[in-house]
Formats: structure tokens, C-alpha cells, sequence
């Protein structure tokens, strides 16, 4: 079998150890599935009459704010879902199984790899779960076609990839579960000052340039723009940018940890 053979083998086998962990102990990943719905559902309920009327909805209507927030919500879903990647990967480097894998004659590369597939299928899950709470409290998605939807879907992907790898790092830099749980937070906390919940223009001059100049804005932008019918403008390049600088870089990070990890 050639090397890529072998490379394709291992890392299917190590997705599926992945995904059988995630069978087997779903609560972590419920948890950080609930948080984005519990806040969908609150913001909507709670505030989404106020909401609504403060960006144009024009009257106590919460369709206006179910659409403009629901973008928001699934990409911060993403962020929420690759926290169980970080703390997955440090349990794997602190009980002993990444030195049993080292002495077999296995793909180096295909733990992480394995790791880096199953979360991004855990993540798409968790945006069409989250997606469907979304259309079952009234969003719809207007204007948009084929190639809006197939855009908005890769962008998900893409954007769940360069997060995983992200995550990945940021579990083998730590030196536990708990500790790879909090080094992870910035991933749910990002979305919470982006223009997730308000629009840029609506916030407080001091702040808009922390809400504009992080990843999950532009792709929370771009999203709405694909599903809404709105504008994108720069924001595509921006998130596609980010993307690539996430990924590219959670990469190279976690490969040179893992590779000159001794443990």
C-alpha cells in the first residue's frame, strides 16, 4: 500500500475512535450545544421585540431579529463545538494513548488529522441542529438560491476547519482537561462581542473597532449576506482571509507541538 494508502487508513480509523468517544460521552458535547440555543431562544423571546424594532423591524414583529441573529448563532456554535476538540485532544496527550500510538506503526499525522475531521462533522451537526431550532422559531431565509446556500455551507466549513486547528493547539499546549477548556473560551467569547446579538453602527464608538477587527464578524456578516440577500462587501475577503490565516496557523502550531511533544 503507498503512503498516502496508509495515511488514508490510519486517519479514517482515528476518526472513527473520535467519533465513538463522542458516542460514548456526548454530555460535553450537549453542553456546549445548548449554550448557543439557550441564547438564541433567549434573545429572541426576551428581547426580540425590542430588537427588532431597533434595527428596522418597524413594529413589536421578532421575524426581523430571528433573521438577523440567527447567522450569528450558528457560527457561534462552531466556536462553542471546538471547545470539546481542545479538551478531546489534551485528555489524548495526558493519559498515556499518544505514547502507545508513537510506538505503532501508524500515520504520525492521522491522530490530528482524526481529531481535526471528527470535529468539524461534530461542529456541521451542530449548525443544522442549531438551523433548525432557528427555522422552527420563524427564520427564513429570503433571497437567497443554489449557489448562496452551497457558498454559506463551505463558508461554515471552512470557517469550523481553521477553528478545529485552532482548538487542536490550544489542547496540546495544555496540561489538562480543565486548563484545555479554559484556554479555549475565547472561542465562545468572541461571538458574544462581534455583531452576533447588534449591529456594528449600534454600538459604542470605543468598542466597534474590537467587534469589526476579530474573525467572527466578518463571517458572521458574510453569512448574513448569503442567506439574507443583503451586502457582503469586503467582509467575504475578510472572513475568507481569516479562514485561511486560522487554519494555516493552527496547523503549523499544532504539527510542531505534536511532533516535538515528548510526552
Amino acid at each position: 500500500m503507498s503512503a498516502l494508502g496508509l495515511a488514508l487508513r490510519d486517519s479514517s480509523t482515528m476518526l472513527r475512535r473520535n467519533l465513538l468517544h463522542a458516542r460514548r460521552y456526548p454530555s460535553l458535547t450537549l453542553n456546549l450545544l445548548l449554550t448557543p440555543i439557550m441564547l438564541l431562544l433567549l434573545f429572541v423571546y426576551i428581547f426580540g421585540d425590542t430588537m427588532s424594532a431597533g434595527i428596522g423591524g418597524g413594529g413589536p414583529d421578532r421575524s426581523a431579529y430571528i433573521a438577523f441573529v440567527v447567522p450569528g448563532l450558528l457560527l457561534m456554535t462552531i466556536g462553542s463545538t471546538t471547545i470539546g476538540t481542545a479538551v478531546s485532544v489534551s485528555n489524548d496527550m495526558t493519559e498515556g494513548i499518544i505514547a502507545r500510538f508513537r510506538t505503532m506503526a501508524i500515520h504520525r499525522g492521522s491522530v490530528l488529522i482524526g481529531h481535526v475531521v471528527g470535529s468539524v462533522l461534530q461542529a456541521v451537526i451542530s449548525v443544522v441542529l442549531v438551523g433548525a431550532v432557528g427555522v422552527a422559531i420563524g427564520f427564513r431565509s429570503s433571497g437567497a438560491g443554489v449557489l448562496e446556500w452551497l457558498a454559506a455551507f463551505g463558508l461554515l466549513v471552512l470557517f469550523a476547519t481553521a477553528l478545529t486547528w485552532v482548538a487542536v493547539g490550544m489542547g496540546l499546549v495544555s496540561p489538562n482537561a480543565e486548563a484545555a477548556g479554559n484556554n479555549a473560551m475565547p472561542l465562545i467569547l468572541l461571538p458574544l462581542l462581534s455583531s452576533t446579538f447588534v449591529p456594528l453602527d449600534a454600538m459604542p464608538g470605543w468598542f466597534r473597532p474590537i467587534a469589526e477587527y476579530q474573525p467572527f464578524t466578518p463571517a458572521i456578516e458574510t453569512l448574513r449576506g448569503l442567506l439574507l440577500g443583503t451586502g457582503i462587501g469586503h467582509n467575504g475577503w475578510l472572513a475568507l482571509a481569516w479562514c485561511l490565516g486560522l487554519a494555516v496557523l493552527g496547523y503549523f502550531w499544532s504539527t510542531s507541538k505534536f511532533n516535538g511533544d515528548p510526552r
